[in-house]
């Protein structure tokens, strides 16, 4: 069932369009043998990618703050590898990766396409939880910056989805109305219910294809949306 009388789409950015794994995948094998860490990196983003997802959930629940999250997840990571990296060079990587990240720029197949299709249609944002100076850099290198409109991050807004505050920051800047706006994104909590509990409609990209209620729009392609938008 298509979803009519909307004028403008959010966008999540990481895991939504841009494919964050991969390209932290590329970014960390890079940085691993520039600093000839003797770690196979396969072995290392393996165990990396979950400690990493928990660490996020700590810092959008406020639980931790950015240094936190940049510091212990390599440590945790490094710790289960039963590697051992001194706190020195933890701090170098952290720096060297977040440089690194922005630089390989692999979108979600259909990411192009799609927004092609719903430019015309619709006015574009980015809301997302990343990190300003990281986030600005990704969209202009992957060469998707000038199809939106407005970019919020939870730097600009003060707190993080699934804070109801930036979603109403969000609409503020985009000039936009809850009910004629439409909220895409990866993480059932964040995105998804972060947005339906302001009053703003949301689809689940939901990739993988997890269970989830038979209530929520979802899509587990992007071209998928041209079926909803």
């Amino acid at each position: 069932m298509r979803i009519v009388n909307k004028e403008n789409i959010f966008f999540d950015l990481d895991h939504t369009l841009w494919d964050f794994e991969k390209n932290s995948a590329l970014a960390f094998k890079n940085i691993l043998q520039k600093h000839n860490i003797d770690v196979d990196a396969d072995a290392f983003i393996k165990e990396y990618v979950p400690i990493n997802m928990q660490y996020w959930k700590l810092y959008r629940d406020g639980d931790i703050n950015q240094e936190k999250l940049r510091y212990g997840r390599l440590k945790d990571t490094f710790t289960l590898l039963e590697s051992d990296v001194p706190d020195e060079m933890l701090d170098v990587l952290s720096e060297d990766y977040i440089a690194n990240l922005p630089l390989n720029n692999h979108l979600y197949e259909g990411a192009f396409e799609v927004l092609e299709y719903l430019k015309p249609k619709y006015k574009l944002h980015i809301i997302t939880n990343g990190f300003q100076a990281v986030q600005d850099i990704k969209l202009k290198n992957s060469n998707i910056h000038h199809y939106f409109e407005t970019v919020t991050n939870s730097e600009l807004a003060g707190c993080k989805k699934p804070n109801p505050d930036i979603f109403h920051y969000a609409l503020k800047i985009a000039n936009a109305e809850k009910h004629s706006s439409v909220m895409i994104g990866d993480c059932i909590e964040a995105d998804v219910q972060g947005a339906i509990d302001c009053g703003i409609d949301a689809i689940y990209f939901n990739e993988f294809k997890k269970e989830t209620s038979p209530s929520v729009k979802q899509v587990n392609h992007l071209l998928e949306l041209k079926n909803l938008l």
